[in-house]
């Protein structure tokens, strides 16, 4: 479940993803390569919910559509690699400074986990909000050579939605199941 920045966003950090790591997305150990990721496939997770069965899509859109509320504009920050100690992505900060997003995932957790009877894995990491831009084999990424500033961006999100994410050999590709209008009276169908 996620919120997507508009596709002008979006494409600009692939431009942006593209030009910092050039040099590293082409040839080599596959094991260090990095694969930017496709516009379409940006987005900002809110609940990664794994494998769950199709029966449970109604009460998941139920579950979104009582948590949508409007929220506020947010900022692009720094790059970053994910997970700090072994990473396997490159991504940007996004900040919350207001924490609208933070208690938008809350009420999408706790929601989720009385709709479908069960507890939705968190792990024991925080809430992190960011973008995935690019992604890696097995092998350490360049992270010694320098990355430029990411684009001074900012983006209100206008809606929540519930991905099915395929997974392939050339990446994930992301169908969306479920839209739901992030507005002042809550969510509403998009």
């Amino acid at each position: 479940m996620a919120v997507e920045p508009p596709r002008s966003v979006r494409e600009r950090l692939v431009s942006w993803a593209r030009a910092a790591l050039r040099g590293a997305t082409a040839g080599g150990d596959p094991a260090t390569k990095v694969r930017v990721l496709d516009p379409d496939g940006l987005h900002l997770t809110l609940c990664f919910l794994g494998e769950r069965p199709a029966a449970e899509i109604t009460a998941i859109g139920a579950a979104m559509h009582d948590c949508a509320r409007a929220v506020g504009e947010f900022s692009l920050g720094a790059p970053l690699w994910l997970p700090p100690r072994r990473p396997r992505a490159l991504a940007v900060e996004v900040h919350d400074n207001a924490g609208e997003l933070q208690a938008l995932h809350d009420r999408l957790v706790d929601a989720l986990a009385a709709a479908c009877e069960a507890e939705i894995a968190q792990g024991s990491r925080s809430f992190r909000p960011h973008v995935t831009v690019a992604r890696m084999g097995a092998g350490r990424p360049p992270a010694t050579r320098a990355l430029p500033a990411t684009p001074s961006l900012s983006f209100t999100p206008q809606a929540l939605v519930l991905y099915r994410s395929t997974l392939a050999p050339a990446g994930a590709t992301y169908e969306p199941l479920t839209t739901v209008a992030l507005d002042e009276t809550g969510g509403g169908p998009v």
